[in-house]
């Protein structure tokens, strides 16, 4: 039950509704929630309309998809609500299991040489263990642990020194830090900006790569003071660092990334960022309950 007035009687709100509805707000598209989801597109269609008449309002915008007033407060909601389902499912399943598997979902720039030896280590402890790594975004890392479909996270982002990443819901997941680095902007050799450094806002009128998984926009960076970012000429859905480094390395835009990620490749030089202030992090990400299951893990991990 979700008591909002703002969103009407929720009383007799189906769950499998809310996430369908969670899954179109996600999206953006009715379809590709159907394929994440493995309903038809019509079955989805049917959920979020079921749902609409639960709560007596309109939620989405069909033609473009988009969120009304109303379906913007229940999708705070909502996030919450299924986060914590996923975890309560993940436990129940694990209650009296013993560990034979371990999987760990990794985002595309977090430390995997640290991840490679201290899974070593965990090998030897437990040989019998298998293990399986698969490649995930910010917000699937959060979704893969909740859920159960991982036990561990590594997870990355740019953030203030010594702020933790905001990926976690406090109450359910814990999250220990691993490292932080410097972050540099990553721009052609060929770019006339020269310098031994440079701050963020001189670059106000420079063209960016919007390349959420592997790159935070501009505009979303902690303690950016700039104007508005500008549209980007390329948009980089993929996880590939070399793709990425490729199209700067071309002239097609400029990122902030991690200084060593940048060294040694053709074409494309690291530019130190002096204002604002900023960080690469790298978590561990684990349900709070598991803490202890993983303990050999994570010790590892931290012990790089």
């Amino acid at each position: 039950m979700i008591g909002d007035p703002e969103i009407g009687n929720a009383d007799v709100m189906d769950l499998r509704d809310l996430r369908s509805f969670a899954a179109v707000a996600r999206t953006g598209s009715f379809t590709q929630a159907a394929t994440d989801l493995g309903y038809t597109q019509s079955a989805v269609s049917q959920h979020v309309a079921a749902l609409e008449q639960s709560v007596g309002q309109s939620l989405l915008h069909r033609r473009p998809v988009r969120l009304t007033p109303a379906g913007r407060r229940l999708l705070e909601h909502a996030d919450h609500i299924l986060l914590r389902l996923d975890v309560a499912r993940s436990e129940l399943t694990r209650v009296e299991q013993q560990p034979t598997r371990l999987v760990v979902a990794c985002t595309p720039l977090a430390p995997i040489a640290r991840l490679a030896s201290a899974l070593r280590s965990t090998r030897i402890a437990t040989p019998r263990l298998q293990i399986a790594v698969s490649s995930v975004d910010g917000a699937g890392a959060v979704s893969a642990v909740a859920s159960g479909r991982a036990d561990v996270a590594l997870i990355d982002g740019v953030v203030a020194p010594g702020n933790p990443l905001a990926l976690t819901d406090a109450g359910l997941l814990a999250s220990f830090s691993l490292d932080e680095e410097p972050v540099a902007v990553a721009l052609p050799t060929d770019h006339p900006l020269r310098g031994a450094s440079v701050d963020l806002a001189a670059l106000v009128d420079a063209q960016w790569i919007d390349a959420p998984s592997l790159s935070a926009p501009r505009a979303d960076l902690p303690g950016w003071q700039g104007g508005p970012a500008g549209e980007p000429t390329i948009t980089y859905d993929g996880t590939d660092l070399a793709t990425m480094l490729a199209l700067i390395a071309n002239g097609h835009g400029l990122a902030v990334l991690p200084g060593r990620v940048v060294d040694g490749c053709p074409g494309v030089r690291a530019l130190p960022l002096r204002f604002p202030s900023l960080v690469h992090r790298s978590e561990i990400l684990v349900l709070k309950n598991a803490v202890d299951r993983h303990r050999r893990l994570i010790d590892a991990l931290r012990a790089g």
